[in-house]
């Protein structure tokens, strides 16, 4: 029995000192610690604070800009709308003149339109607003046909008043949304920690996919500010012109019809000249093409005569791999035929190279007499047009006086 029963183990007093002052030196450490933590928790507090203060501040300064930039985009489209709008009913007033005008234009002079009608044939850059065309149509105007231009005028006149209307419901639908964004802003603006109604917002920290950058934004408002200008500016040249046609008299008759023959007389002279000069480079062109091609066929030989050399090169090479052991030497001659290969390498890709710029030449000499021929054809085209049909025509007007 005396054995089942354990006296507890008796300590010796250093071992008490020992234990008491490792609570002392624990409580210590932990104290210390805590009021670290305090300590550090109080400045984290006072910096979080402080930031926080900052960045709203920040927050609040960058709408008061943002409302300054929206303020300034809505005055420069307000300003633009006001113009785009009088500039539109200004032109509105000038297309009832040009109405007006083609109303007491009915009378066409036949010969004068067979002859641009007969000039329209005319094809490729020979189709070409020269100096002719030019005098037929003040002919025309002089003789009462100014119908056409002015129904092109109106047609001008009325797409530009679509424009300006475009630009002027483009102007609206931005001065529209800069409205809106600007009573947004100013709420947001009013907003401070202690307003009723301010609440936490979910899914609002993300950017909206469909959202745009500054830039992005000024570029809008400005492409719209710019085409209003440019409509309006357009307008204002039209107006010009339109000025212009409507304020055309009536001259000479037969000064005017002078001035058309003398002007076919020098537009045939010229394309005569021309037509002769194509003849001459295109003569040029086929002696260059056979040159050209015997060209390519001495590169082509020159090139197959390499093969030869290429091919006992490359054979003394590769027999000499056979050498048997110690006569495996690099040797000068190994080196030498190595260099050898090389060059014959090179000098062909030389001249296959040259053999590909010279076919791309004939190509293009082959395109360009091609060109050359349809240019002639052109011009034969032209002559028979101006000096056939025109001009013999023209012999017949005969000028009266109304």
């Amino acid at each position: 029995m005396a054995k089942l029963m354990h006296v507890p183990p008796k300590f010796l007093p250093p071992e008490w000192h020992i234990a008491n002052k490792t609570q002392y030196s624990g409580a210590e450490a932990q104290r210390s610690r805590s009021e670290r933590l305090v300590d550090e928790s109080q400045r984290l507090v006072d910096e979080i604070e402080k930031t926080t203060q900052k960045t709203q501040n920040d927050v609040n300064k960058r709408i008061e800009q943002r409302l300054e930039e929206i303020k300034f985009w809505k005055q420069q489209l307000d300003d633009k709308l006001d113009q785009i709008v009088k500039e539109t009913e200004v032109l509105l007033t000038f297309k009832t003149r040009l109405e007006k005008a083609l109303d007491s234009c009915r009378e066409p002079l036949f010969i004068v339109q067979e002859c641009l009608l007969n000039r329209e044939r005319r094809v490729g850059i020979d189709l070409v607003h020269d100096e002719v065309e030019r005098e037929l149509i003040k002919e025309a105007e002089v003789l009462q046909g100014v119908i056409a231009l002015l129904e092109r005028t109106l047609e001008q006149t009325n797409e530009q008043i679509r424009l300006n209307r475009s630009a002027k419901y483009n102007l609206e639908m931005d001065l529209k949304d800069k409205f809106t964004a600007l009573t947004i802003d100013n709420y947001c603006s009013s907003l401070n920690n202690n307003t009723p109604d301010i609440r936490y917002a979910q899914n609002v920290i993300t950017v909206d996919d469909s959202s745009v950058s500054p830039q992005e934004w000024v570029e809008f408002s400005n492409v719209n500010v710019e085409k209003a200008d440019k409509q309006r500016n357009n307008s204002l040249a039209l107006r010009a012109l339109i000025d212009s046609i409507l304020s055309q008299t009536a001259g000479d008759m037969q000064k005017q019809n002078k001035t058309v023959n003398v002007a076919f007389q020098n537009r045939v002279k010229e394309t005569k000249d021309a037509k002769a000069k194509l003849e001459e480079h295109l003569a040029k062109v086929m002696e260059e093409i056979s040159s050209q091609e015997k060209n390519i066929a001495g590169l082509k030989k020159a090139i197959f005569d390499k093969e030869g050399p290429a091919k006992v090169a490359a054979t003394r090479l590769e027999t000499r791999t056979h050498r048997p052991n110690v006569e495996l030497c690099r040797d000068l001659v190994q080196y030498r035929l190595i260099k050898e290969v090389h060059e014959i390498n090179h000098n062909i890709q030389r001249l296959t190279d040259t053999l590909a710029q010279a076919e791309a030449e004939l190509k293009g000499l082959s395109r360009r007499q091609l060109s050359l021929e349809e240019e002639i054809q052109v011009k034969a085209n032209t002559l028979y047009i101006d000096e056939v049909l025109c001009m013999q025509m023209r012999e017949s007007i005969s000028i009266n006086h109304f």
